[in-house]
């Protein structure tokens, strides 16, 4: 399991956790795009799910290879929607596209060099 792959797990939980604790910051970034509660549990649902899939690649790569490209889409999604509210804060969603990105080739390439 190549370590990005669980580092992408890793800040997938944690940010995943952040939607149901709800700090202030977080309700600020989601006001930001207008997100109402349920939609706010659901996306983190989805990041532990994405989290749980990398990991679950250790014995099932297509599962890592399949979360990786969920969260490809997820924080595609996640940036449409920033410019869809004209809310300019979106880096973070914009690094993470990018490590989603490269996790989801490395892990494609890694399971065809197994």
């Amino acid at each position: 399991m190549p370590l990005g792959a669980v580092l992408l797990a890793l800040a997938m939980l944690q940010s995943g956790v952040m939607k149901f604790v709800r700090p202030a910051w977080a309700r600020q970034f989601a006001e930001a795009v207008h997100l109402t509660t349920s939609q706010l549990s659901a996306l983190g649902s989805l990041q532990i799910a994405a989290a749980v899939g990398l990991i679950g690649g250790i014995w099932f790569p297509i599962v890592a290879i399949a979360a990786a490209i969920g969260l490809v889409l997820y924080f595609g999604g996640a940036i449409l929607a920033h410019i869809r509210t004209g809310d300019r804060n979106m880096l973070g969603a914009i690094i993470f596209l990018a490590f989603s990105i490269a996790t989801s080739v490395v892990l494609v390439l890694h399971a065809r060099l197994a």
